[in-house]
């Protein structure tokens, strides 16, 4: 039975989430069920397309993206795809009329990777806005359910979040980004010469995303509200840990969370929310 395939497909995004991202999959967990598989279906979807660019170093990592790409316009035309990721990703898309053009800005970012570059400003905004702006719009159109006006409404609020969470990544991942894969986000900054002040004028930047975010969150359906609150509180505990580390640490050590800590932060996010301070 299809149904017994479609069910297999969500399962295979839950299990994608749950092995590549803890904090993701908490928060997914922390939304109500009626939205919590779509969201496991984008998250898939982004994670193996990732994937591709920043591993397969053994293959012909354009030739895989592409081919991404083109499965994926014929799995959203056709509505059926053979590969479980492409088919709850689809489904998913076509459910909420997700707008194709977020998944071409997505898989436009994802082309950036596969090529050495330098990063300008206006390359910055368009790698984080298709790396990570749009896969929160994609998720807003799951939780606005439809909703034009609310759409539009938490649609910058959204775009915050996702360029906060993308930026503190690549403060996470400097030292991955730059001595594995030979990649520097930021623009007009000079790794080898990175310090403390210029660090903190990035934390700047993120620290008023975060601010403005979190007006949006508030505004959000309960059936996402409590979940998205959730990631956001675990993503400014890291940002929190990264502040307290030098520039010479992140760029020698991955900055982590620990599974104690995120526990601790879910139970006091828990608590704020039943005690409607959110």
């Amino acid at each position: 039975m299809k149904q017994l395939f479609d069910e297999l497909s969500y399962k295979v995004s839950q299990y994608v989430t749950e092995k590549y991202s803890t904090s993701f999959s908490l928060g997914i967990l922390a939304l109500k069920p009626n939205v919590r598989q779509a969201v496991y279906a984008i998250y898939g979807y982004v994670r193996l397309a990732d994937e591709v660019v920043d591993s397969f170093h053994a293959y012909d990592k354009s030739s895989l993206l592409h081919r991404l790409k083109l499965e994926t316009w014929a799995a959203m035309d056709e509505g059926i795809s053979l590969n479980p990721i492409l088919q709850s990703f689809q489904e998913t898309v076509n459910k909420y009329t997700i707008d194709r053009c977020l998944i071409e800005q997505f898989l436009s970012s994802m082309e950036m990777d596969l090529q050495e570059q330098t990063y300008t400003d206006e390359k910055y905004d368009r790698y984080i806005l298709g790396s990570a702006e749009v896969v929160g719009l994609m998720c807003l159109q799951v939780f606005a359910n439809g909703d034009p006006i609310a759409y539009e409404d938490l649609k910058p609020y959204a775009m915050k979040l996702g360029s906060a969470f993308q930026k503190i990544n690549f403060l996470r991942d400097l030292n991955e980004d730059y001595r594995v894969l030979g990649r520097c986000y930021f623009p007009n900054i000079d790794l080898n010469a990175f310090d403390n002040a210029t660090k903190n004028l990035i934390e700047k930047e993120i620290a008023l995303e975060f601010k403005e975010a979190l007006i949006g969150i508030k505004k959000l359906p309960s059936s996402s509200k409590f979940g998205v609150y959730l990631a956001y509180r675990y993503y400014l505990s890291l940002f929190k840990k990264i502040k307290k580390s030098s520039a010479e640490h992140i760029l020698e050590k991955r900055v982590r969370i620990g599974n104690s800590q995120k526990l601790s932060v879910a139970m006091q996010s828990y608590v704020q929310y039943k005690m409607a301070l959110l």
